[in-house]
């Protein structure tokens, strides 16, 4: 097995790189990669994606110290309510991911994909809407691909099917502020929530009902409970797509939250071609059980990468994380 190490202020983290392929294209991401770190607590995971630089891989990184060497608050929950996840496939694709769902009675489809059509889009969420029944809960996400116009016309183009809320329908705050006054259904604000500060600045321009909230972006379970506390809005737990070391953080936000009204978009591990945990995170009925899972070494080994630049990048996020908490009067 490859190990890496990185030295600083007395931490010598010993750092596991994984590279695990999705099962289907996501968001134009074909590979998942990251780092494992065990600690004190446990493992935790540091996954930001490629394109993030040190100042925004800080919290990924607080996240991943909170994971492995601080533990999370108790949950007031054991099992946490998921959707099923569709992405930009075709229809009876999408109908049959819903059929092996495990148990999960909402459905989370991904439209607004480039190169795509607006009738792409309405057939997958009608083959959605057959396959779930008239029983289960319907949402869209569009990853802030439409502008206003598109928004507004597509929403209510799809709500003929029952959507829930709809996802991220615009890049801006002030475009997805324009498209709740126009429409009926619920706005769920994503993309425009990356730190602690974006969930109040989306409730102070009238831009969404619900905030969708991940927990490495916003720098650990605790920091995502006081931006939930904070925000005053419902919130919906997600993931950025990780092993099962990562979503356990994701569970553990949603088992802690007060209240929990919708289901979370957690239950992702199947867009993985495999994971580092011999008992991953799956659903079961359509709950996942608030638990954490043990990194197995053999399959750690199955997906270990070459360390290549992941420990100067950890290097680089600890480094701005220590100069964040010493401002802030932490350490």
């Amino acid at each position: 097995m490859r190990q890496a190490a990185t030295r600083g202020s007395g931490e010598e983290p010993s750092l596991r790189v994984f590279a695990i392929p999705m099962r289907t294209r996501f968001r134009g991401v074909t590979s998942r990669e990251g780092v494992l770190v065990r600690g004190a607590a446990g493992w935790g995971e540091f996954s930001p994606f490629a394109e993030y630089g040190p100042r925004e891989c800080a919290r990924w990184w607080a996240a991943c110290h909170e994971a492995a060497e601080q533990g999370w608050p108790d949950p007031v929950r054991d099992r946490v309510p998921v959707n099923v996840t569709v992405p930009a496939v075709g229809p009876e694709h999408a109908a049959r991911i819903v059929a092996e769902g495990r148990g999960c009675r909402t459905a989370k489809v991904k439209v607004a994909e480039r190169g795509q059509r607006a009738a792409d889009d309405i057939a997958r969420v009608e083959a959605v809407r057959d396959a779930i029944g008239p029983g289960g809960r319907v949402r869209v996400d569009a990853n802030g691909g439409w502008d206003v116009d598109t928004a507004v016309r597509m929403v209510r183009e799809l709500d003929r099917f029952g959507l829930e809320y709809v996802e991220q329908p615009c890049a801006t705050l002030a475009e997805l502020a324009e498209v709740r006054r126009r429409v009926d259904v619920p706005v769920a604000a994503d993309e425009s929530i990356r730190r602690a500060e974006d969930p109040l600045r989306v409730r102070a321009a009238g831009a969404a009902d619900i905030v969708v909230l991940k927990v490495q972006p916003l720098g650990g379970v605790r920091a995502a409970l006081r931006v939930a506390e904070a925000c005053g809005l419902p919130v919906v737990v997600s993931s950025a797509v990780e092993t099962s070391v990562g979503l356990a953080a994701g569970v553990a936000l949603a088992a802690a939250l007060p209240e929990l009204p919708y289901a979370c978009g957690l239950a992702t591990m199947r867009l993985l071609a495999a994971d580092v945990c011999a008992e991953p995170l799956e659903p079961v009925d359509g709950y996942l059980p608030v638990r954490r899972p043990e990194v197995d070494a053999d399959r750690l080994a199955e997906v270990e990468a070459d360390p290549a630049g992941w420990p100067a990048r950890v290097a680089a996020a600890r480094e701005v994380w220590r100069e964040q908490r010493a401002t802030a009067g932490e350490v």
